[in-house]
């Protein structure tokens, strides 16, 4: 297996989390490889570092570039979801279960809603030193920054992500659980049964991109609110020959409903916390479900 072939996964999964787009994370990493075959062997001394320098850099200019499209986005925009598979996490057998688990914690859509409030440097910062553990010297390399100016990068990116995160994640089994209840409420136009699973500060956001049908183009607040909004939603805009899955997307189950063609029609995440759905994301723009599909 050539250098590069080797590093395909870890570069695929820095882009992903830097941009928060499969798309634009594949396009990321032809491009590196492009550029990594231009160059002579002999001139690359550290082929994950000048790889990882690459993609890094990359994902900053798109990022960017993103942001001043997302200014005229019609509605939130909401990361890109991808079903998980190995090449989501770099695989790496020295790493425990407990290790593997903290890597699905960081393309959660929850995790990768939060770094999208971080600016571009210090969300390339974050990534590479509390996801993929690399030293302070080569992420200053790869910024061209001092290691006081990444150490000074992670600690804001550290306090942000930290006073914004839940207080206390459910495990699995309780995700689960609510998920289920959450889509047979939905399906079933029980207002006041999904009112219940619902916090009273439930939250809830739509990323349709002016595509989708119902798709709310600004956050839905309150459980009565929300609960209100998705049944109206769920009865109105669902697929008639429509087919309801749970697959795990970016490490959690979620809600996948696809079209009689077998195509997805939306996604929905949800944010569990204290027995209750704290927040959700609903995924709807056709060109984000390549991921899923």
């Amino acid at each position: 297996m050539g250098a590069f072939e080797q590093y395909r996964p870890l570069l695929f999964s820095i882009a992903y989390r830097m941009t928060g787009s499969a798309m634009d994370a594949e396009d990321i990493v032809q491009e590196a490889y492009l550029r990594y075959q231009a160059v002579p062997r002999e001139e690359i001394e550290m082929p994950k570092a000048y790889l990882t320098t690459i993609v890094t850099r990359l994902a900053l200019n798109q990022l960017s570039s993103a942001r001043a499209q997302r200014e005229t986005y019609l509605g939130p925009w909401l990361p890109e979801p991808i079903i998980s598979t190995d090449t989501a996490v770099p695989p790496d057998p020295a790493r425990d279960p407990l290790r593997a688990a903290e890597d699905y914690d960081s393309i959660s859509l929850a995790f990768m809603v939060l770094l999208e409030n971080l600016t571009p440097a210090e969300r390339a910062v974050f990534i590479l030193r509390e996801v993929f553990e690399y030293p302070y010297d080569e992420i200053a390399a790869i910024l061209d920054k001092s290691e006081t100016a990444c150490r000074k990068l992670l600690s804001r990116a550290k306090s942000y992500v930290a006073a914004n995160r839940p207080r206390f994640e459910a495990k699995e089994d309780e995700h689960l659980r609510l998920l289920e209840e959450f889509i047979a409420s939905t399906a079933d136009g029980d207002l006041e049964g999904l009112t219940s699973l619902l916090a009273e500060e439930a939250t809830m956001w739509a990323d349709g991109g002016g595509k989708a049908r119902g798709a709310a183009t600004r956050p839905v607040y309150g459980r009565e609110a929300v609960a209100r909004f998705l049944i109206g939603v769920s009865a109105r805009f669902t697929p008639v020959d429509a087919r309801v899955t749970v697959a795990t997307v970016n490490g959690r189950p979620a809600l996948v409903v696809r079209n009689g063609r077998n195509e997805p029609a939306f996604v929905v995440a949800i944010e569990t916390s204290g027995g209750k759905i704290q927040k959700i994301w609903a995924m709807a723009n056709p060109d984000k479900l390549r991921g899923v599909a």
